[in-house]
């Protein structure tokens, strides 16, 4: 089995989920209202524009996991998948995914979001696997650290590789889709790079190596 892998936000889905899941917390008062969302905006525009720090981050959008249980944390997620993440569901991308699980091919996806967001994501689009950012747990908690290399820029690179060695996989025929040029170091590992509804800086790189570039959108 070749190896199709998929960035998440903004490729499989029309949106950030990661910014949603922030815009959800204030509008449910879970959060400051107004540092909340000044902060989280911040952070999202250091992300379109390829200078966020990562670990900063982190720090910030890992937080308020550490405030609730995980069964009350479960409930909310089930309502931000209803109120924000059915709204920007891309009947393209399954289209995408239906093509290539009947080439029989490996669905992956690698995600910078951590994987408390994003696991139900990448199980309502019926992959295979999801390689995120982990948030640590303790005592059934999670603590608002992360655990191990975050999946973002280069960290992408390397747990894809641990991910690799641990499943007896490689890169060989792989594509790689995304729409950021946070995941430029993962695009130039694979064999078939597509730019999806990329940005500005990605779809410059895409124009001028020649990759594919592809919209998802309706």
């Amino acid at each position: 089995m070749n190896l199709a892998i998929f960035d998440l936000d903004n490729t499989l889905i029309g949106g950030d989920s990661d910014f949603l899941w922030g815009e959800f917390l204030v509008e449910k008062a879970l959060v400051d209202p107004v540092l909340y969302k000044q902060e989280n905006q911040r952070f999202y525009d250091e992300y379109k524009a390829g200078t966020l720090d990562i670990y900063d981050f982190l720090k910030f959008s890992l937080a308020p996991l550490s405030k609730h249980s995980i069964e009350t944390l479960s409930e909310l997620h089930h309502e931000f998948m209803q109120k924000k993440i059915n709204s920007i569901w891309l009947p393209k991308a399954e289209k995408l995914l239906a093509q290539h699980r009947e080439a029989n091919d490996f669905l992956l996806i690698i995600t910078a979001t951590n994987h408390f967001v994003t696991a139900p994501i990448a199980e309502k689009l019926g992959v295979d696997d999801i390689i995120a950012t982990m948030p640590e747990q303790k005592n059934n908690r999670f603590t608002g650290q992360v655990t191990g290399t975050p999946c973002f820029q280069e960290g992408k690179v390397e747990r894809l590789s641990t991910w690799l060695q641990d499943n007896n996989y490689s890169l060989d025929d792989s594509h790689f889709y995304s729409d950021s040029i946070n995941d430029l170091p993962l695009l130039l590992k694979v064999t078939h790079p597509v730019a999806v509804d990329p940005d500005v800086l990605l779809k410059k790189h895409a124009t001028e190596h020649g990759w594919p570039v592809i919209s998802l959108r309706n």
